[in-house]
């Protein structure tokens, strides 16, 4: 029977309530698709920051680093100052076990609300590939004269030529084994951003020579932000840098339904993977049993999609559109009708006889 080792990382807030959902979904699929997951759990986060004074011990990377891939429920604790939490782990692990492509899906399930107008789930279903490792996010910068009228602060965006073309191959594959529309947009600011786009737009236009079966096109990202809301029925794939990325995504969440359903992966192709649902830790609603726990129960579909049990994982996805369809109210906490716990017995009850 095949095994995986997978480092588990609820954190914080309703993070655990949500991992316990997605660990009990995933064990269902383990079951009837014959295959074995060994969980190591960790405790990475703001209590331990808080009771420790530590947030990500060194020897932790190369540990994580022997697992086959990561799945964190949510990083954020109210007593912590925002920033040391964030950088210290979900950043720190990004960088250091190159997760350098962002994954996120934006598919708006049967029942599920939708705040466009006349939209509905045969509109909004596309894909965004967001650089993760680069850009604006790699932390360079300088403050001159920090605290005076005269403060000057520089914030640098680091593009080099071998990060940008492996995000923008990636898009290119993902994009031909999806098989959909077979559309990839590249989504920037060539017209202002004239340095770090120029690079983005001549290694794209490099590379889709080698894939000729797959059409391209270009777009500002002011108005992929338009087109979100105006008509995404048009997109398939896109592709864009860490920045707008970071933004066109939590946009994509609202037109799918919100954070409740929204999931998304960091990946190394090449190595360990790090799951996560894209909401917060939501402290507000801890040990409350209300949390909507879908994205992290997606977020686990996609993790064995990555570990090559694609049957499993798109099970878990037809099984999370079948409660939405089917059974809740509403995604917000507290609404569904359902507490947190039986809402993942209803997803794990459909994995196992869909």
């Amino acid at each position: 029977m095949k095994s995986y080792n997978i480092a588990v990382i609820p954190g914080d807030g309703t993070g655990p309530e949500v991992i316990r959902e997605s660990v009990k979904v995933l064990e269902a699929a383990s079951k009837r698709y014959g295959f074995n997951l060994d969980l190591h759990y960790y405790d990475f986060g703001g209590d331990r920051y808080l009771r420790t004074g530590e947030v990500l011990p060194d020897s932790a990377i190369d540990e994580l680093r022997g697992h086959d891939a990561i799945l964190l429920g949510a990083i954020g604790h109210p007593q912590v100052k925002p920033g040391i939490l964030e950088k210290g782990i979900l950043l720190r692990l990004r960088f250091e076990l190159d997760q350098y492509i962002n994954l996120r899906p934006v598919k708006l399930y049967p029942g599920v609300d939708c705040p466009l107008k006349d939209k509905g789930p045969e509109d909004i279903d596309f894909v965004v590939v967001r650089e993760n490792t680069e850009g604006l996010y790699v932390g360079g910068g300088a403050f001159l004269r920090k605290g005076t009228p005269h403060e000057v602060a520089v914030q640098e965006s680091v593009n080099t030529r071998y990060g940008v073309e492996r995000c923008i191959r990636f898009a290119f594959e993902y994009c031909r084994k999806r098989n959909r529309e077979k559309k990839l947009t590249l989504c920037g600011k060539t017209n202002v951003l004239t340095f770090a786009w120029d690079l983005w737009q001549r290694a794209f236009d490099e590379v889709k020579e080698e894939y000729p079966d797959i059409e391209t096109d270009y777009a500002h990202v002011d108005a992929i932000t338009m087109w979100f809301v105006k008509n995404p029925e048009w997109f398939d794939v896109i592709v864009t840098d860490n920045m707008f990325g970071d933004i066109i995504t939590d946009l994509g969440a609202m037109i799918q339904g919100g954070m409740g359903i929204a999931a998304g992966g960091n990946i190394n192709p090449e190595g360990v993977s790090m799951f996560e649902p894209i909401g917060g830790s939501a402290p507000k609603y801890t040990g409350k049993n209300v949390i909507n726990p879908l994205a992290a129960i997606c977020a686990g579909g996609m993790m064995l999609e990555h570990l090559g049990q694609e049957e499993a994982g798109r099970c878990i996805e037809r099984s999370v559109m079948e409660v939405t369809g089917k059974h809740l109210k509403s995604l917000a906490a507290g609404k569904m009708g359902y507490t947190t716990t039986e809402v993942g017995d209803l997803v794990a009850d459909y994995v196992s006889r869909l």
